[in-house]
């Protein structure tokens, strides 16, 4: 498979698995904020620390209001990593190389970038938001169980497979970091952490799984656990890892890219992750995400040309940042 062909599927997953991620996080949230009292939400602003995106936020917006974070993080066209930016760079992406990707694959993301740029306003509008996310984070799993069910499950499918995982666990580490960090506690009795963890569940489409593997108390360090170490749930960091190194033989990856990921898996292993809290927690996570943009790094040298795509590859760093 040409190097650009390989890159350029490993891009457009990374965009879908992106624009899912943020379509859903945006949903939870604000079910979130009519849960809890008013006055007691951490507002919008953890969003924006989310996607690592407040200097290019705070360019063009003076304040965290619903309106202006909600615009920015689907419609905003300036920002690259918008939900909108992110559908309309997996459907680019795609167009060039649609002689290696099921026809009914093609007409699905670009159904979805038309229906995104045809119905901007209801995803600002809170009587139609619901089913503007609900649509969109149901386009894209369809796109991704056609793709697993209809194309050749070749060096391009593990492309995709490896832009898909590696952007799930990044953001996965990204919403444990944030949302942790931003935990409204109330006196001794934090009578509202309980409501913030499941949605911090929520948000990854974690809370049903969860409750089945860890039982029905909702606390800090089972769903730690659960989300960075579970290898059973398709969206915990440990199983994309695990994923990333099966499909990398495949691949006969670099040594240098197979030690960093089995380098990763054994910090997760080693680490009593359920007792992590504050400051040695978010150090943890740094260093988790500073060894997924080493994988990332690692695969570009091994597989890809340099310098080519090299916008798509400025938008991840904002991602990073």
């Amino acid at each position: 498979m040409l190097a650009r062909v390989a890159e350029t599927l490993y891009w457009s997953a990374r965009y879908l698995e992106r624009a899912e991620n943020l379509s859903r996080l945006i949903s939870i949230n604000n079910m979130l904020m009519m849960d809890l009292p008013k006055g007691v939400s951490s507002g919008w602003r953890p969003l924006i620390d989310i996607v690592g995106s407040v200097a290019v936020y705070s360019d063009t917006y003076q304040d965290f209001n619903d309106r202006n974070v909600l615009s920015f993080l689907t419609i905003d066209e300036e920002n690259p990593s918008s939900l909108y930016m992110c559908v309309k760079s997996a459907r680019n992406n795609l167009r060039t190389v649609r002689e290696v990707i099921p026809n009914h694959v093609w007409q699905l993301v670009n159904s979805l970038y038309h229906y995104i740029q045809d119905n901007r306003s209801k995803c600002i509008d809170k009587r139609d938001m619901f089913g503007f996310f609900e649509y969109v984070t149901n386009a894209i799993l369809t796109i991704s169980g056609a793709l697993h069910a209809t194309l050749n499950h070749d060096e391009g499918y593990i492309f995709m497979c490896y832009g898909m995982y590696l952007e799930r666990a990044d953001m996965s580490s990204r919403i444990l970091d944030v949302r942790t960090a931003s935990l409204i506690h109330e006196g001794d009795e934090k009578p509202y952490e309980n409501l913030q963890w499941i949605s911090v569940l929520r948000s990854m489409s974690a809370y049903q799984m969860y409750r089945q593997k860890m039982g029905m108390r909702i606390r800090a360090k089972e769903v730690l656990t659960f989300i960075l170490t579970n290898i059973h749930f398709p969206r915990s960091v440990q199983f994309c890892l695990s994923s990333l190194s099966r499909l990398g033989d495949l691949l006969s990856m670099d040594p240098a890219l197979k030690a960093r990921i089995g380098y990763c898996q054994e910090r997760l292993q080693g680490n009593v992750v359920a007792e992590l809290h504050g400051e040695e927690l978010h150090a943890f996570i740094d260093a988790l995400q500073i060894d997924l943009s080493d994988i990332h790094q690692l695969l570009c040298d091994q597989f890809f040309i340099p310098n080519t795509l090299e916008i798509e590859q400025k938008q991840v760093q904002i991602m990073q940042a």
